[in-house]
């Protein structure tokens, strides 16, 4: 849907093809953070006429706490605890984009649920772009803790089943390439002929 313009009938039938595919699996959005994926979550779920839900805020409201206020309060082993323990509730949800947080993937039984209850897709973003996005929030750790994990994270999430460049490019491109990985890892490319 390049440029905001009116989407198409053909558009149209290829997104509702993804959903009907997708059955009660979710689209899960998987990458560092300042990859993009609440921003382009949010609008991904609009085009396609499901639901949007962010995993770092569902674990908030779970504890009643901030991210930071957990981390400080019971440590990231109680925190990673607690994130599993919620993308597994919202996997079982039914057909939903969904936000993970950026170590949620390190958890081999939560890789594992998103195998089996999702389609996962990578939102790629460089170093230079991940640290431009990040550095406007005071809630974000420092470069040094960005470029530490991006190694260790890189190879886990490019397991998923789909990768897609997040980069400077406008929201609707990005979505557009979605869309089309999307039709064609569910077999439905062809929808909107």
């Amino acid at each position: 849907m390049a440029n905001g313009a009116v989407q198409s009938t053909a558009e149209k039938t290829q997104e509702n093809a993804i959903v009907r595919a997708l059955g009660a699996r979710s689209i899960v959005l998987v990458g560092m953070m300042g990859a993009g994926k609440s921003s382009v979550g949010r609008r991904l779920s609009a085009r396609l006429g499901i639901p949007f839900v962010d995993a770092d805020t569902e674990i908030e409201a779970a504890a009643g706490m901030t991210i930071p206020e957990i981390f400080d309060n019971h440590g990231e082993s109680y925190f990673r605890a607690g994130e599993a323990r919620v993308i597994a509730r919202l996997l079982g949800g039914g057909a939903q984009v969904l936000a993970t947080g950026g170590g949620s993937m390190m958890d081999p039984n939560t890789r594992a649920l998103v195998c089996e209850k999702g389609v996962s897709i990578w939102l790629k973003a460089d170093l230079d772009t991940l640290l431009r996005r990040t550095k406007r929030r005071n809630d974000r750790p420092l470069v040094e803790k960005i470029k530490e994990l991006l190694p260790q994270r890189e190879p886990v999430y490019a397991q998923s089943d789909i990768t897609v460049l997040s980069r400077d490019e406008p929201h609707d491109t990005i979505i557009d390439e979605i869309i089309e990985a999307l039709a064609e890892k569910l077999g439905v490319a062809g929808a909107a002929s």
